[in-house]
């Protein structure tokens, strides 16, 4: 924050105070305009009373002035033709608010609607990569503005998900992301399960589980996004979270943290992307976080400290919600409370901090930067023994191995999500066997080539090249003579694979059809290809496939819906992976906070309240 924006808070408040209205006599006078005189000596008055200098109050009433008067002229506006006027402030990650605009848009319009004025104004390409943003939910392009609870002069912050930034193909980003998370929430292997802090299970009815698992899955890339400091991905990502958080019961959200958390996170975000116009929308985010924490751990946090004693890690979540309390407190021009709440940070601040020398010993001890600083944090009170902070890491750890490993559940998704590169014995990449087979090889005599040379393709087609004989040797003792199903063949050549790879594949599986899908399927060049051959699955399905009896008819549909089958799980497998690709694997990563922009925003606004 500047110091004109202080000045402006200071001006407004005083102004509230004494009830005067710039946009009235003496101050503004129809068919006149702004009277100077009146207003120079107000400004005069108000900066002795205030301690600031003159050229900026008179720059502060003029502004503020000028605001009411655009406010009125827009009320008036909608009460004559019902189009209501927006302030819309487009905000990045560089330097927060880049442009102000006023738009207009008839309540009864949809939200697709004022999306397309705003991309218009902008002179942007796409409408449909703006994304607005009002009272801290996200305006839906199929609704009404006024079924969204949007109103005249009413402020929205909008985030470009395309241009010449760094933003580049944000919108497209998102959408992967979500379609990402859908697939591995709704993936039939579990890959995606909750549990508490402890690691023990935790069930709930279906609906309510896949919604909750979704705003979990939000929040967790918002997380990985915020690690990177894009705070406009994160804003957005954390906001489709809280859309799924609202269809859950208030009295599961009421008893976990992680609404509290995503709560917290959004302000955070408000306030790294310099945006003060969500500021109601902040309090009263706050004030859910502060009360969910209170039912958890107790008004003074007693009942955590008496689990974990004072030392706990949560003490950082604290301190961040103390500093984001003060800031809202400054700019409402609530000084005395936000100096309190600023008081309370910069306490929690202190005992946070960790000592450099003993973070970078544990570091090359081995433990990670996040577990060594935790740790540290943990052990404060005793001075952060080493000793002990080593103690605490290990015990952790034990604890939530122990949890997991008595909770009964199906822990495989690693071996299944990885299996590619895994060093399975007898298990050969199938796009690798197509290829040497397409360059003329023998099937079986490619896949024994790559068994041994660990799936190496140059090193298999030297061996395929040079020790041909050696490799007919291996086969002839290893090997039965095995021929593809030419039943199995017509079936599969129905769906769209060519006959080469076909063969390739029932003949590397020993006609295992269950096998051979498996190894056509990931023998497709990419995921596009993957999807584009769904489709054309799903549309074989829908028409129907003739065959000349019964029995074949029969086996097609069969196949049809293995391959359904098997394809999902496939595209639930690289959803995952993807999903994982960027999140931390240590379970109180969110507790795990620097504090160094919580840090320079304490001493900011301290020196703010000081002026």
């Amino acid at each position: 924050m500047s110091h004109i924006e202080n000045v402006f808070n200071l001006v407004r408040a005083r102004l509230q105070a004494e009830k005067v209205k710039l946009w009235e006599e003496p101050y503004y006078m129809e068919g006149v305009g702004s009277i100077e005189i009146v207003m120079e000596e107000l400004a005069k008055r108000y900066a002795q009373f205030l301690g600031i200098e003159v050229s900026n109050c008179m720059s502060a009433l003029s502004e503020l002035q000028d605001h009411a008067l655009r406010k009125l002229a827009a009320r008036r506006e909608f009460s004559e033709t019902g189009m209501a006027t927006f302030k819309v402030r487009r905000i990045d990650n560089r330097s927060g608010t880049t442009t102000m605009l006023e738009i207009k848009c008839d309540l009864n319009s949809l939200g697709s609607e004022l999306q397309a004025a705003i991309a218009a104004k902008l002179q942007l390409s796409n409408a449909q990569h703006v994304k607005c943003i009002a009272s801290g939910k996200m305006v839906a392009p199929n609704v009404t503005l006024g079924a969204q609870s949007l109103k005249n002069n009413q402020a929205v912050i909008v985030i470009i998900g395309q241009g010449d930034n760094k933003n580049a193909g944000l919108y497209e980003r998102l959408n992967k992301i979500k379609s990402d998370v859908e697939a591995v929430v709704a993936s039939q292997n579990r890959l995606m399960e909750m549990e508490d802090q402890d690691g023990n299970p935790v069930f709930l009815p279906p609906e309510e589980n896949r919604a909750l698992l979704l705003a979990l899955g939000f929040c967790e890339k918002a997380k990985a996004a915020m690690q990177r400091e894009d705070y406009e991905e994160s804003l957005l990502l954390l906001l489709e979270g809280d859309e799924k958080f609202a269809t859950c019961k208030s009295s599961f959200l009421e008893s976990v943290d992680n609404f509290a958390l995503l709560n917290l996170d959004i302000v955070w975000c408000y306030m790294c992307l310099k945006n003060v116009s969500q500021l109601p929308d902040a309090e009263a985010r706050l004030a859910i976080c502060e009360r969910s924490f209170r039912r958890s751990y107790g008004d003074n946090f007693e009942r955590l400290y008496a689990l974990k004693g004072r030392d706990c890690p949560e003490r950082a979540l604290f301190m961040r919600l103390k500093l984001l309390q003060g800031i809202v407190l400054f700019h409402q021009n609530r000084r005395d409370e936000a100096f309190e709440r600023f008081e309370a940070a910069s306490t929690l601040l202190k005992e946070l901090k960790v000592d450099e020398d003993k973070l970078l010993l544990l570091m090359e001890m081995g433990f990670g930067m996040g577990e060594a600083r935790l740790a540290l944090r943990s052990c404060s009170g005793s001075g952060g023994n080493i000793d002990q902070a080593v103690q605490f890491i290990q015990e952790r750890k034990k604890k939530l191995s122990d949890a997991r490993k008595h909770s009964k559940k199906e822990r495989k998704v690693h071996g299944d999500a990885n299996r590619e590169n895994a060093k399975d014995e007898g298990w050969v990449n199938p796009r690798s066997v197509c290829t040497l087979v397409e360059m003329g090889f023998d099937t079986k005599l490619a896949t024994l080539a790559l068994r041994h040379t660990e799936n190496d393709i140059a090193r298999a087609l030297d061996m395929l090249e040079k020790n041909s004989a050696a490799l007919h040797a291996a086969l002839s003792e290893t090997c039965t003579d095995i021929r593809a199903d030419e039943n199995q063949m017509a079936a599969l050549q129905l769906l769209g694979f060519d006959e080469a790879t076909i063969r390739a594949a029932l003949e590397s599986t020993g006609n295992s059809v269950e096998g051979t899908i498996e190894f056509l399927l990931k023998a497709l060049q990419s995921e596009s290809k993957l999807k584009e051959f769904l489709e054309g699955v799903k549309q074989l399905a829908s028409d129907g496939i003739d065959g000349p009896s019964t029995s074949s008819q029969a086996q097609n549909s069969s196949i049809i819906a293995l391959v359904m089958a098997k394809a999902r799980e496939l595209e639930s497998l690289k959803a995952y992976e993807r999903f994982h690709s960027d999140i931390s694997q240590s379970d109180q990563d969110y507790l795990d906070l620097p504090l160094i922009h919580e840090e320079q925003l304490l001493g900011e606004y301290r020196r703010l309240l000081e002026q």
